[in-house]
């Protein structure tokens, strides 16, 4: 079984709450118009994307230098 990645586990906890959150309290906001009521969850849903764009890029450059790491020290030894 494949291992779920933290940054995935983060960005779906996030568009869990988001998608929730929305579907309990808009339809209850009288106080904005619906096209400012799906921008805004539009603009959540891109942030959440965003997020986890940047988490992915940030475990890869960390896989990356920990299998740089261990080759260069495998290398050292001989």
């Amino acid at each position: 079984m494949k291992k779920i990645r933290k940054s995935t586990k983060i960005a779906l906890a996030f568009f869990l709450y988001i998608s929730v959150t929305a579907a309990y309290l808009l339809p209850r906001n009288t106080e904005i118009g619906n096209i400012e009521k799906w921008v805004t969850v539009a603009g959540s849903y891109a942030i959440v994307l965003l997020l986890w764009l940047v988490l992915r890029k940030k475990e890869q450059m960390r896989n990356r230098r920990h299998w740089e790491e261990d080759n260069d020290s495998t290398t050292d030894i001989k």
